[in-house]
């Protein structure tokens, strides 16, 4: 039903919106149900969560199922009614309308010129800033980036268009063509880069202006990088792929464009964080084999959200609610009272394996491994690398021993010994027939 009158919304693994290029969260309310007695397929919509952005309404189901969240487009609503303060709506659940454009077969329309309108109304259930989030649905429908969006589209296109023939330019000036028209063109494009990285470290308000505008340029050059990429000669020194390497690296961790606040999540907020920290965690985890210390990953997710930064507490609280989620990440703690995150598709016995491959081999037999040796096998930070081990000798798979120069860990000969109960000694394995061959020899 929702598909024959709405837009379907993408979700996340974690629930969270996908949201359009340069759509931020403005603001967001629990327990809401959208109505509209006007159109017959209207969907059941019924106590979900719904979301305000600078391009649409998003309306998310309690069980986050990815075919049933919604879509309004904000250039769909003609109209938004004001809020009627009444002795009746004192008794009764907030309310908010608005008008929409639909086309005559009944769905909404994107550009808000439909044949017909109908009437939306919001109820909202549960505990909520009505009033706060009229207000921003009202700057957010009168501001229309969606438009903003549009029209850059369309200069560029129309700039392409433009400059793909001619001997002279629209301003009347002779066109650069060749080896020359390129680097006037890249000369000018980085000037102009430099000008806005200029002006947006005037002052922290400037900064904060800009904030849009830079993340969509920092866009723009890793799309350009990742396309320039595939089509670089293979003759190419290494110095300059390493730079541009370096270049990508550092644009992919630009940050996160609508990182989710107190103000626009209000007390959705821990739940919101938690799932938007859930998508987060994906690519550093997959780049760190499957499990990352619970303090790299507060760094890294405070350097992408830029100003909006959390306390550890908020990130603490937020990687506890994955257990009532579904989420493919994971909260663990060792036994040493580390703390770390994982994927649930992380296989200890798997790791595990790979360490009984590395202490078996002749060197290690003879002088042991460290957390170190280990690191490089396993592919992660040493300090991940010594809580395996320890995990591994607490499973009765390795044993160690403690020197000046620190711990080294030796494959465990014995792993019949139960460390409970060292004195009995099993009728099997390795021990066992050591000790008749010394009573023998006796």
């Amino acid at each position: 039903m929702a598909r024959n009158c709405l837009q379907a919304a993408e979700l996340t693994t974690s629930g969270r919106p996908v949201l359009l290029p340069t759509e931020i969260e403005c603001s967001l309310l629990s327990a809401v149900d959208l109505e509209c007695e006007d159109l017959p397929n209207f969907p059941h919509l019924k106590s979900g969560l719904l979301i305000l952005t600078t391009h649409r309404l998003l309306w998310l189901p309690e069980s986050t199922a990815a075919s049933s969240a919604s879509a309004i487009p904000l250039a769909a609503i003609t109209h938004i009614f004001s809020a009627k303060k009444s002795i009746k709506s004192m008794f009764a659940s907030p309310r908010l309308r608005f008008q929409l454009s639909v086309s005559p077969d009944g769905r909404v329309s994107d550009t808000g010129s439909g044949s017909r309108s109908v009437v939306v109304t919001v109820v909202v259930r549960g505990k909520g800033d009505l009033d706060a989030f009229l207000n921003k649905l009202w700057d957010s429908w009168r501001g229309r980036a969606w438009e903003i969006v549009h029209e850059q589209a369309g200069s560029d296109v129309a700039a392409g268009s433009g400059s793909s023939s001619g001997m002279y330019t629209r301003e009347g000036a002779v066109r650069m063509v060749g080896v020359s028209g390129i680097l006037r063109k890249e000369q000018e494009m980085w000037e102009s880069t430099d000008k806005s990285l200029q002006d947006a470290f005037q002052d922290l308000n400037a900064l904060m202006s800009k904030a849009k505008e830079m993340v969509m340029l920092a866009e723009k050059m890793r799309q350009k990088l990742l396309s320039g990429s595939t089509s670089q000669p293979s003759a190419e020194n290494d110095e300059e792929l390493g730079s541009k390497q370096e270049m990508q690296d550092w644009l992919l961790s630009v940050g996160i464009i609508s990182p989710v606040t107190k103000e626009s999540a209000g007390a959705m907020y821990h739940q919101q964080l938690s799932r938007q920290l859930a998508d987060f965690v994906r690519l550093p985890l997959e780049r760190s084999g499957g499990m990352m210390n619970l303090i790299d990953i507060y760094c890294l997710f405070n350097r992408a959200r830029g100003t909006e930064l959390i306390s550890p507490e908020d990130l603490l609280q937020a990687c506890s609610l994955w257990e009532k989620f579904d989420v493919p990440v994971m909260l663990r703690k060792f036994d040493s009272g580390v703390m770390v995150i994982q994927n649930k598709s992380h296989s200890d016995e798997e790791v595990f394996a790979r360490i009984k491959t590395l202490v078996t081999k002749a060197d290690a037999l003879r002088t042991g491994i460290s957390a170190s040796d280990a690191a490089i096998t396993l592919g992660i930070a040493p300090g991940m690398a010594k809580e395996h081990l320890l995990t591994a000798e607490s499973k009765g798979l390795l044993c160690r021993d403690i020197s000046p120069d620190g711990f080294r860990f030796y494959v465990n000969l014995f792993p019949e010994i139960d460390p409970n109960d060292t004195f009995t000694v099993k009728d099997y394995g390795i021990y066992s027939t050591w000790l008749r061959a010394a009573c023998v020899s006796g």
